[in-house]
């Protein structure tokens, strides 16, 4: 996925998916300068997310 379909996919602005991949919030990596993201990584990521939040409730 690219950095557009993830953040349409998260529903999030394109430069809020930047930020998060650049500081290592959301799983990604880098493919000649641009971000990259394997679908299976970010369903994985917002189940972690998920859980850790009715962790903490």
């Amino acid at each position: 996925m690219t950095i557009r379909e993830v953040a349409e996919y998260l529903k999030l602005n394109e430069k809020t998916a930047y930020r998060l991949a650049a500081e290592g919030e959301i799983p990604g990596f880098k493919v000649g300068g641009s971000w990259r993201f394997k679908r299976q990584d970010i369903e994985r990521w917002i189940a972690q997310k998920t859980t850790e939040q009715k962790d903490e409730r």
